[in-house]
């Protein structure tokens, strides 16, 4: 007996804390199986001993801690957890619970819709407009995430009807936008997302909006806090209403007649999970009619006519063969697993990040080892553990080079990050993006100089860096497919007419990190020539407005490479421009500015302009681009399917401009207006 209370004890610590790691830390310490099966057995010994539940019993709260920097908001209707269900026999066990709540003979039908994996929020309306967002926190008290939550652009601000009301739903990070993200912060050397939840998680609890506006976040509403006030009788009719007043609720769900069609629903999304834009972990099902809802009613911390048929995770066992090393386009080292083919969640996976040196040594991953895969999100690949009682003593530890795999030159970690780095500008396996990125329209503008025509140069080793397409020759060019006469002698005189630019495009092309297009002209107007970014000190670059200090130590550190030095060498031989020959602003008359003090606001897809070259070509004419059309807006650039913006602004008379509007004002010789 004590033996049990023992173990009782030690549960409420470890669950505990597996709460602490996952609600309040974003970083889940343990898989969501090893989560559930202490659970359950947490629940049963309850069960056998009513008696020795405790206040801090996780069956006794719905989870989650108030994080500080927000402020509390208290739910009037509290928001509740669901019970779980792992199985067929889970879900049969609740339908018998419910017909003997019910009664026997009379008539039910459920509800089913996809569990999203997201973080579950409240919002609420009044007289039809946006009030506040609030997370669920412990159910009764959440944190107040209403700017944040007002990033989310399918949250509409104003309802179609002017009613007040209190709707729960799940805020996520769609599949895509969990990769780019991920993407980008592993090229940053920054730590990755554990999965899509963590990263909305994480998003929604940035205390910057602007963080949370970049996130691409989305929702799914699935109930009200009162049905009462909308004159329905059945849940699926209330989530028909939601939809009817302009909130964006799950198209999947469906109604099932008894607990078979329940089951068929289960299986059917069991197998099609993968093709989701987005990550469900599992099926909620709920009694449909709203009485028979109250009748069977709620225990302390769940409602009895709901319940979560959670997926079992699929994680699959293989050996990892080597372990490769690739050298992303700013220079980040990631080692990759190569693994013997495996079937994970609908595909065969034989490649999978490793991420950083870091995680490999924390969880004991070495080459041979037998490894458990499975991918995060649904997505990608990932080596979750080592399995060391299935080694033999073959296996061999890994450790990270010092010099960089391709280019031989001495890697970096810098402060703050976790990867290692190549700095080296001449690195081979930097260069191909590097390149794409020097010619682009908002770096050196270098006309007929696309994807396809730079890859050509590098795949026939005409070009190794930026340097060597000043020096290209016509019988070079002609070499190359689908390069004639004509496009070869406007191609060279596109190069030679960039040598002329401004030094601001310059800094921008070279691709030093963190350094955009605004950065770069705020340098360039400082400091005039390259000679003087090249020797300016951390403190000298931090006295500019612009310039932070994290990218004050990219700039330092990348004009300390020799390699640089050399690179800015050949450019100057070339005759490249290393000065700055653009107006200042304050030299530039105020009707020649034309976006000087101006909202703009860009939407719908551009052809000839990357969205990122549109927003600095306005920043650089005195503009200020916003990501919201209001009665402040002062222009609209609208492209093709331009959609809800595009209307908005035509109710509110704000005046729109194509892209070729826009293209008027492209920079040229080195100018910044028209």
């Amino acid at each position: 007996m004590m033996g049990d209370k023992k173990r009782y004890e030690a549960l409420i610590e470890e669950l505990n804390q597996y709460s602490y790691d996952y609600y309040v830390q974003d970083n889940p310490s343990v898989e969501d199986v090893v989560y559930d099966k202490a659970m359950q057995e947490l629940l049963k010994i309850e069960e056998a001993h009513p008696d020795w539940i405790t206040v801090d019993s996780p069956s006794q709260r719905v989870g989650g801690e108030i994080l500080e920097g927000f402020q509390k908001v208290t739910h009037k209707t509290p928001m509740l957890s669901l019970g779980n269900a792992f199985g067929e026999d889970d879900l049969r066990d609740f339908d018998r619970r419910i017909q003997d709540r019910i009664g026997d003979g009379t008539e039910y039908e459920y509800m089913c819709e996809l569990k999203i994996d997201g973080l579950a929020v409240s919002l609420i309306y009044e007289n039809g407009e946006y009030r506040q967002g609030a997370t669920r926190g412990d159910g009764t008290t959440g944190e107040d995430i209403t700017a944040n939550l007002r990033t989310v652009r399918s949250i509409p601000i104003k309802l179609k009807e002017t009613l007040s009301i209190e709707v729960r739903g799940e805020t996520y990070m769609p599949k895509k936008s969990f990769q780019k993200l991920n993407g980008a912060r592993e090229e940053e050397g920054l730590p990755l997302f554990a999965n899509p939840r963590n990263a909305a998680a994480g998003s929604l609890r940035q205390l910057d909006t602007k963080i949370a506006a970049k996130r691409n976040l989305d929702i799914f509403l699935y109930s009200v806090a009162d049905f009462g006030d909308m004159g329905v009788t059945k849940h699926s009719e209330g989530l028909d209403y939601l939809e009817k007043l302009g909130l964006k609720v799950n198209k999947e769900r469906r109604v099932c007649k008894n607990i078979e069609e329940v089951l068929a629903y289960v299986e059917e999304w069991t197998a099609k999970r993968s093709d989701l834009a987005y990550e469900i972990d599992g099926i909620v099902v709920k009694l449909n009619d709203l009485r028979q809802q109250e009748e069977v009613g709620y225990t302390v911390k769940s409602p009895r006519w709901a319940i979560a048929y959670k997926f079992p995770a699929e994680e699959v066992p293989t050996v990892l063969r080597d372990i490769e090393l690739r050298v992303g386009r700013t220079g980040v080292i990631t080692p990759t697993a190569i693994l013997d083919p495996v079937h994970v969640a609908g595909t065969t996976v034989s490649r999978a990040s490793l991420h950083n040196e870091d995680l490999i040594k924390q969880k004991d991953i070495r080459i041979k080892d037998t490894v458990m895969i499975k991918k995060a999100g649904d997505i990608i690949p990932e080596v979750i553990r080592s399995l060391p009682e299935k080694r033999t003593g073959s296996e061999e530890e890994f450790h990270m080079p010092v010099h960089c795999p391709e280019c031989g030159s001495e890697l970096v970690r810098l402060e703050g990050e976790v990867a290692l780095r190549c700095i080296n500008p001449k690195c081979p396996a930097q260069l191909k993006e590097g390149l794409i990125h020097f010619v682009s329209r908002s770096a050196m503008n270098i006309d007929g100089l696309g994807e396809k025509v730079v890859r050509q140069l590098f795949t026939h080793e005409l070009i190794h860096d930026v340097a060597d397409l000043y020096f290209l020759s016509k019988e070079e060019l002609l070499q190359l497919e689908r390069m004639g006469e004509k496009s070869v002698t406007n191609l060279l005189a596109a190069i030679e007419k960039s040598k002329q630019n401004s030094l601001e495009r310059l800094l921008f092309g070279l691709g030093i990190r963190h350094v955009g297009a605004k950065a770069a002209r705020s340098l360039a107007i400082h400091f005039e020539t390259m000679d003087n970014v090249k020797e300016a000190s951390l403190e000298d670059l931090i006295a500019i407005n612009d310039i932070g200090e994290i990218m004050a130590d990219s700039i330092v550190t990348y004009f300390e490479n020799e390699e640089v030095h050399s690179l800015l060498q050949e450019l100057e031989r070339a005759g490249v421009n290393m000065t700055y020959t653009g107006p200042r602003l304050e030299e530039v008359p105020e009707e020649d500015l034309v976006f000087a003090g101006k909202k703009v606001v860009l939407t719908g897809k551009l052809e000839q302009l990357k969205r990122d070259e549109a927003k600095a070509l306005i920043e650089s004419l005195g503009g200020s681009v916003s990501g919201s059309v209001s009665k402040n807006t002062d222009i609209v650039v609208a492209g093709s399917d331009a959609g809800s913006k595009l209307e908005k602004a035509e109710e509110l008379s704000i005046p729109i401009w194509s892209e070729n509007d826009l293209l008027e004002y492209l920079p040229d010789e080195g100018g910044l207006i028209k």
